[in-house]
């Protein structure tokens, strides 16, 4: 696709998406340690909050971005799903076996790999997400082609009603319990809702919950969102980003100030940290309106350059190849660095500047030199296409 017929705002919001999945995973190592979970200072517990909230919208960004570009279909089924496998499963096989391989034990990685991704790799989950949403996209493509704006904005509200679903089973069942399952991965028990049960978890909000509403996003702005000035895009956006902001701030912290009764070092198994991270998944309420405001943002950028047409449409390119192979990269940096600069109260910088930059550092060292390998490796013929997409 030449640069005329790119979408360039798609471009810029896949680059950023990828960095801030990146910051997303440089934050991690400062809540999840020790036997699980481990926040070393109230300060540490509060630059999380804020520096993993920020890109929590990244990987939604994605899907909007595939349903901007692809849905309603543009080909029949059989050629999406011939070019979507050629793009997507082939380099997701690859990096899979390297991480298998590259990380804990490599004959009950193989084992694993014929149920589920590997857990050591646990960002490999979004390729399965991405595949389901591929496989409902020939379903709803003719309906997509014919809907109207209100039919869709009422799919939209049932949609974003969902987002709320997991406070509401908070309110009403309290803390929830943590059911372990294989390699010790926890899942918060669901309180029931609306027609689930213990043997029913198809609900009445079951099918439109999820990222079937990222999908739908991106429908309804291609289809019926023109273009806005800056004055009113800020005016919609910037409230937007903040509220949802503070909704997963606020979540976050509320459950850690609560298990830690304000007394630091705060540790516990694994699932502590799945509570504490339940308010800023993807299907909740502040996620959704921080990817709103990301979008609306994005849409402004419509001009090309030297910097887009020689660095930054590369970097898109090669986005997938980077999403996949990043964590080999990052783990090695996050591991130097904060060996480097110390921990919690005896960060070289004090307890309270340490971590931000070392999760800043962490973040742009990662992105930085991973772009520039995907890029390079994606210029070498046939190999480059297995492994980048």
């Amino acid at each position: 696709m030449g640069t005329a017929q790119r979408e360039i705002w798609i471009d810029w919001m896949r680059v950023v998406a990828c960095f801030l999945v990146m910051l997303t995973h440089s934050c991690e190592p400062f809540y999840l340690g020790g036997e699980g979970s481990l926040i070393l200072t109230k300060a540490d517990a509060i630059w999380v909050s804020i520096l993993n909230v920020i890109p929590r919208a990244s990987v939604a960004l994605f899907v909007v971005a595939s349903s901007y570009l692809q849905f309603p279909l543009h080909y029949s089924a059989g050629e999406f799903f011939r070019r979507r496998a050629s793009r997507i499963l082939i380099p997701f096989v690859i990096w899979s076996v390297v991480y298998a391989l590259a990380w804990g034990e490599p004959v009950r990685n193989f084992k694993d790999l014929l149920l589920n991704f590997n857990y050591a790799a646990g960002h490999l989950w979004f390729v399965y997400m991405l595949v389901g949403v591929y496989l409902v996209m020939p379903l709803l493509s003719p309906w997509a082609e014919k809907v109207g704006k209100k039919e869709l904005l009422v799919y939209l509200g049932i949609w974003l009603f969902t987002t709320i679903i997991p406070f509401i089973r908070q309110w009403a069942g309290g803390p929830a319990p943590v059911m372990y399952g294989p390699s010790g991965i926890p899942n918060p028990a669901k309180y029931p809702l609306w027609g689930e049960a213990s043997w029913n978890a198809y609900g009445v909000f079951y099918y439109l919950s999820g990222f079937i509403g990222y999908l739908l996003l991106g429908l309804y702005f291609r289809k019926f969102v023109g273009k806005l000035s800056w004055g009113r895009t800020l005016a919609l956006a910037i409230p937007l980003f903040l509220a949802g902001f503070a909704v997963c701030n606020a979540g976050f912290l509320t459950r850690v100030w609560a298990d830690s009764k304000g007394v630091f070092p705060i540790e516990g198994p694994v699932g502590l940290a799945a509570l504490w991270e339940g308010p800023w998944l993807n299907d909740t309420f502040g996620v959704a309106l921080m990817t709103i405001a990301w979008i609306l943002l994005f849409r402004k950028i419509e001009r090309t350059d030297r910097f887009y047409d020689h660095v930054l449409l590369p970097v898109s390119k090669a986005s997938y190849g980077m999403y996949l192979s990043h964590l080999l990269v990052l783990g090695l940096i996050a591991g130097w660095i904060r060996t480097s600069l110390g921990l919690g109260t005896e960060g070289v910088l004090g307890t309270v500047w340490t971590t931000p930059v070392q999760i800043f550092s962490i973040a742009i060292l990662s992105f930085v030199s991973v772009a520039l390998a995907c890029v390079l490796v994606q210029k070498i013929p046939r190999v480059g296409k297995w492994l980048m997409g």
